[in-house]
């Protein structure tokens, strides 16, 4: 290479480096005002803390303690098995003195929803219960010692109670917010605050990982999370970022009994109607439509005249009660009711429930190709839903007991109620358990209490059956079983492999 050649070589490379150099120190700046552009929308939507928002609401949650009198034996026999994983999770019983009965005790959270002493819980939480107490959160102005509670309320059908306490000063409380505006969305972080496993007041944080879930019965609309949620999390507040309440920590999703980031939170939509009622009542008072409705299927669109898809709420029977006053007769197809269009029967049923006794409320349906609009007055359904559809009586006795799915089920008798203490009025009993099985590598025991099977509730094994018939017939894999143990709940899936 020539001199000259050199010397070009070595000026291009210096320019090179130089224009290198410059663009480099370009892109830092620019980049770094990019970012310093785009991290405060970016800072706003994940949160740098929860102290400050676990600071200003934990002095309305609180520790709920019970006090059961159970008839019975010493120990823990009839709830779990000796040596059982579960068996530390279970309170301690003590001998009444008379050695006739015995008194456990359970654990639980609760919030303050009122200066007075108005306070939120799971029913199961407090269900039998002689004795409720109440532990608040450490700190100025609150209770240090435990107040007793008086029970207000409950509603099994939405698994909410409602206590009351007493004390000489406004306790700090929480207000409900709205789990369907902002802040409950799907993504959205929230907090939980509870008792988990007896340990104490905690917090933990996650996202709204679903909302709209139905497990557990007619009126369900539960917000589903990944912030850890244990035994003892029950009746415990979910939180949005505003310190407004979203939900009710009900249930988890899991195999082995332990959070594995499947909550599940009962919506304040819900929540909220369910307890003006009880603080107002004492009781729930939902409307009632009085029909008999099932949902709109693929298949039967050609066959409905008039219906061009699978929405709807089909009516198959009209008893004596509201819906017949207002003209509606079987084979109705409810499109509209008070305004709002129905896609299925659970959002019929949930939109009914939360309306007013009394309510004149306008219905579409599509009879015969053609809407017709109807007026309805709503009956109240607790009075009026046995009356109008009272329960079938079986021409011949159920079987006592079957083995299905590795379990040995039988329905409920004064016998099993003694023997496991079961306090539920509804469901299957495991009275025996293939220790091979699935199910015992699950963790379920004798005297575990099967109440919903494929997210419907069971009350007999012909029921039980059915609903492993439907299941396998619908090409799944799996069934679903909601266990209740010590009125705890959770939820179990079972292989549907064939026995």
């Amino acid at each position: 290479m020539t001199s000259q050649a050199i010397a070009i070589s070595q000026e291009w490379s210096h320019r090179s480096g130089q224009m290198i150099k410059g663009l480099l120190t370009a892109l830092a700046l620019g980049g770094a005002l990019a970012l310093s552009q785009a991290a405060p929308a970016f800072a706003q939507e994940r949160p740098a803390t929860f102290a400050d928002l676990a600071e200003q609401v934990s002095p309305s949650v609180v520790n709920i303690t019970t006090s059961t009198l159970v008839a019975g034996r010493t120990g823990p026999q009839g709830i779990v098995p000796e040596g059982s994983p579960f068996e530390d999770f279970f309170n301690d019983l003590e001998d009444d003195p008379r050695g006739e009965r015995r008194r456990s005790s359970a654990l639980g959270s609760g919030f303050v929803i009122s200066a007075d002493g108005f306070i939120v819980t799971n029913n199961h939480v407090i269900e039998g219960a002689d004795e409720i107490q109440i532990e608040f959160f450490p700190g100025d102005g609150q209770p240090e010692e435990l107040l007793v509670a008086e029970l207000v309320g409950t509603d099994p059908n939405t698994d909410i109670a409602v206590l009351k306490v007493e004390y000489d000063q406004p306790l700090q409380f929480v207000e409900f917010g709205d789990s369907n505006g902002v802040g409950s969305r799907v993504g959205d972080w929230v907090m939980a605050m509870g008792n988990p496993l007896g340990q104490g007041f905690s917090v933990s944080a996650g996202i709204v990982s679903a909302r709209n879930r139905a497990l557990q019965g007619t009126y369900d609309d539960y917000i589903q999370t990944d912030a850890a949620i244990n035994r003892g999390n029950s009746g415990g507040p979910l939180f949005n970022m505003d310190g407004n309440v979203i939900g009710v920590n009900t249930a988890i999703l899991s195999p082995n009994g332990g959070s594995i980031g499947i909550g599940f939170a009962m919506s304040s939509e819900v929540v909220t109607n369910v307890v003006d009622q009880l603080i107002e009542f004492g009781e729930t008072r939902r409307g009632w439509l009085g029909v008999r409705i099932q949902d709109v299927t693929p298949d039967m669109v050609d066959a409905i005249e008039g219906l061009a898809d699978a929405r709807g709420a089909l009516v198959t029977d009209v008893p004596a009660g509201p819906a017949e006053d207002a003209g509606m007769v079987s084979g109705d197809v409810i499109t509209v009711f008070d305004g709002i269009e129905i896609e299925n029967t659970r959002e019929l049923v949930r939109i009914v429930g939360n309306s007013p006794v009394g309510k004149e409320v306008p219905v579409v349906v599509l009879r015969n190709g053609d809407t017709q609009d109807l007026t309805v007055v709503l009956g109240r359904r607790e009075t009026s839903e046995a009356v109008a559809f009272p329960e079938e009586t079986e021409e011949e006795a159920a079987p006592e007991e079957t083995n299905l799915l590795g379990l040995t089920l039988s329905p409920i008798t004064e016998e099993l109620i003694e023997q496991f203490a079961i306090t539920a009025d509804e469901g299957l009993v495991i009275t025996g358990i293939d220790p091979e099985s699935e199910a015992a590598s699950k963790g379920l025991v004798e005297g575990d209490l099967i109440t919903e099977a494929g997210q419907e509730k069971v009350t007999s094994i012909e029921g039980f059956e059915t609903r492993i018939s439907d299941a396998r017939d619908a090409g799944r894999k799996s069934l679903l079983l909601l266990v209740r143990r010590g009125g705890d709940p959770r939820f179990v899936a079972l292989s549907l492999e064939e026995e």
